[in-house]
């Protein structure tokens, strides 16, 4: 990878977890700068507000400095040439992932011939997590120490009321 290169990681991120750090992480170490864009998805009924994600996104990354977390909306193709930036970052948990993703790059790449897509595998330990199963967990009681960062094992026992 070329070092000079900036790389978008979109997402929703309700809320984030362990393994879109890992992601992020990972990505951080292929391109020079990282911008987490941070999406309200017209499809779910998010837990966050926005600006919730994003602050705990920017919290959770404080510590890279080539990470940088900021809102978008619309879409992606036009974000992407409005920051110059045309590589993408996706994770893959599992083969389920895939057809969904492989169809986004290809449509993304339909939108904008310059955009790439570039899929990352999250460590193993990762490959179940989900977003959705971590506030199921919460919800029901449960800890969520090992899947998400301080920072929202906080947020998520204020919002579901745990111990």
């Amino acid at each position: 990878m070329n070092r000079n290169f900036s790389a978008a990681y979109p997402g929703s991120f309700d809320p984030p977890t362990n393994g879109h750090l890992d992601i992020i992480i990972r990505a951080s170490n292929l391109f020079s700068k990282i911008i987490v864009a941070v999406t309200d998805n017209i499809n779910k009924r998010h837990t966050f507000t926005l600006q919730e994600r994003i602050d705990l996104l920017r919290e959770s990354v404080a510590n890279l400095k080539n990470v940088e977390v900021l809102p978008f909306s619309g879409l992606l193709a036009d974000y992407l040439e409005k920051i110059n930036s045309f590589v993408v970052i996706r994770g893959l948990r599992a083969l389920s992932d895939f057809e969904y993703e492989f169809q986004m790059a290809l449509m993304n790449r339909k939108l904008n011939k310059k955009i790439e897509t570039i899929f990352l595998t999250p460590d193993q330990s990762y490959t179940f997590l989900s977003s959705s199963m971590v506030k199921e967990i919460s919800m029901l009681g449960g800890s969520t120490k090992s899947f998400v960062p301080k920072c929202v094992e906080l947020e998520l026992k204020k919002r579901f009321g745990n111990r």
